[in-house]
């Protein structure tokens, strides 16, 4: 019998909160985090802005000389998952580290180091003088190992990579250790800081990216007839995943239970969702039927929802071919109308609104929802441009990645 898996801690970096509760407050009032692009000058690029965030400054959390030798993307690791450890309340001089781990997310890892070191070489005289840093400041696997030296955690401790669903397979991973009997406490979650040349670059290079500048907080606007493409979003998002009794034992404040989890591979295509939503459809029906719950006891999905053209229908014919006429009872929404798209953190972000949706009973709104494209079903709930209040006991979160990789959670109030 597998064990019980509950979330204890969260910790949120975001373009629209540097915390937990400000990332709450903002969301619900549909606050968007998109504007002009600050970190690098983007005049020559299609796309001009993103969601930055705000107010942000590194050496405020992390020592300046501890900085040097990490990429942005670690920073904002180490700051969340301090924030959810703080969160859990948990004393790590009573616990058995041995049983505690870190899964970490990032789909791109280290780019702005690869960039600095790799420019910097060839606008040299190009000899090789390389940062010994540079390769751990850029590996994907290296904020997990951080995180893990910090808080002495010797269980689990690894990376997943799996693009935009990299932190939402973290967390399944932190699930299964967990249910399974091999930890007793996991920090997971994912980050990422693409906001940079290559980023921005990279992904108008594929025609992903909205190219509304003179609009940039009405530019991700998912389900939206005049959706342009998605908006690059950065920061970090973590969750504390804890043994029941573990969790009892020490008198936890419990957020929500981990009620199922599913992943899913399109096999289709590098970039482009299967047409017919296969794989989103198979995942969410995997999730639900580990959960043990039924189609109408679902309230609400945090979708994908990335604001693309193919990607936002495909997403809405799985979930009602799941479904059936249960859709039309649920709320559905997407946060990266406000966040952006996080990339390999986005499934820890809205993992995180998706648990804060059953805490406070209030799902979060899907802004910029002005004229619903009319290949959608209009009698669906896409809790359009206001949050809407109602009793939320269970609640899924889907990602999906760039490969053709689908992962889904099911979160519930704990019972």
């Amino acid at each position: 019998m597998l064990n019980r898996v509950v979330v204890t801690g969260l910790g949120a970096l975001t373009p629209v909160g540097l915390n937990v509760n400000d990332f709450w407050k903002n969301i619900i009032a549909g606050t968007s985090g998109a504007a002009s692009i600050t970190s690098f000058n983007a005049d020559n690029f299609k796309t001009q802005f993103a969601c930055e965030l705000k107010d942000f400054d590194a050496e405020k959390f992390i020592d300046k000389k501890e900085l040097r030798k990490i990429d942005l993307f670690s920073a904002y690791a180490l700051i969340a998952a301090e924030q959810a450890i703080k969160d859990s309340a948990i004393n790590l001089d009573k616990v058995n580290l041995d049983d505690c781990g870190v899964i970490w997310g990032s789909g791109i890892g280290g780019l702005k180091t690869m960039i600095q070191e790799i420019g910097g070489f060839y606008e040299s005289d190009r000899q090789p003088r390389f940062s010994p840093f540079f390769i751990p400041k850029m590996i994907s696997d290296i904020a997990a190992g951080l995180i893990s030296i910090k808080y002495s955690f010797k269980g689990p401790n690894f990376a997943t990579v799996s693009a935009c669903a990299s932190a939402t397979h973290s967390i399944i991973d932190a699930y299964n250790y967990i249910a399974m009997g091999n930890a007793s406490l996991i920090v997971c979650g994912g980050s990422e800081a693409s906001i940079n040349e290559a980023g921005v670059g990279g992904f108008n290079a594929l025609r992903a990216l909205s190219t509304r500048n003179e609009s940039p907080q009405k530019a991700s606007r998912p389900f939206d007839v005049d959706r342009d493409g998605f908006v690059l979003g950065e920061g970090a998002g973590a969750l504390i995943l804890e043994d029941l009794n573990h969790a009892k034992a020490r008198n936890a404040k419990i957020y929500c239970e981990v009620k199922g989890t599913g992943v899913s591979a399109d096999a289709y295509h590098l970039t482009a969702p299967h047409p017919e939503g296969d794989g989103a459809y198979r995942v969410m029906q995997k999730t639900i039927n580990q959960a043990k719950v039924n189609l109408d006891e679902i309230d609400y999905i945090n979708v994908h929802g990335t604001s693309t053209q193919l990607g936002d229908i495909t997403e809405i014919n799985a979930i009602k071919k799941l479904f059936g006429d249960a859709v039309y009872n649920m709320n559905i929404s997407s946060t990266k109308s406000m966040t952006g798209h996080l990339l390999g953190a986005a499934g820890a972000i809205e993992s995180i609104a998706t648990i804060l949706s059953i805490k406070n009973n209030c799902i979060p709104p899907t802004i910029n929802l002005d004229n619903l494209d009319p290949k959608l079903d209009h009698k669906i709930n896409y809790t359009a441009n206001k949050f809407q209040n109602r009793n939320v006991k269970n609640a899924l979160c889907n990602t999906f990645g760039f490969g053709g990789h689908n992962a889904s959670i099911l979160f519930s109030e704990i019972n």
